[in-house]
């Protein structure tokens, strides 16, 4: 199992602007990933927030893509 640490996450939850800047993914893939159930999206307020959990099983996901690639 993955931490956050593993992927140099040191936050409780990232911004959709703090995960592309993170992840380098574009907001496009970011938000396809949520649409398509690989990223949750945490609202509080008005703010869309991605939990640094939701945020490490993604890229843990996207990792076991790539070696499956």
């Amino acid at each position: 199992m993955f931490q956050p640490q593993d992927f140099g996450l040191t936050k409780a939850a990232y911004s959709v602007k703090e995960t592309i800047e993170t992840t380098s993914l574009g907001r496009t893939s970011i938000y396809a990933a949520v649409k398509n159930g690989r990223l949750r999206l945490t609202k509080s307020g008005k703010k869309s927030l991605i939990l640094a959990p939701d945020l490490v099983n993604f890229l843990a996901g996207l990792r076991g893509e790539a070696h499956h690639a």
